[in-house]
């Protein structure tokens, strides 16, 4: 996948997820990190797996705290 199809589908997933009225703050944020922590990941890792998934954690963590600190 190409840099600029992974941040076609970053952009389309995070407006996906922020659509969801049923998900606290700390999960949208978790989430909506999540998928922008694996394009990152991805991206900045030359597509490997260790980095998607990596950048996945480590921004759903990231957005968990930032969405639970909104509140």
């Amino acid at each position: 996948m190409n840099r600029a199809t992974m941040i076609a589908s970053a952009i389309v997933l995070t407006a996906a997820l922020g659509a969801c009225s049923s998900m606290t703050s700390g999960e949208k944020g978790a989430a909506i990190g999540a998928a922008t922590g694996a394009v990152v990941g991805g991206v900045v890792s030359g597509g490997s797996t260790l980095g998607t998934v990596g950048g996945a954690a480590v921004g759903g963590v990231i957005g968990h705290e930032v969405g639970e600190r909104k509140r």
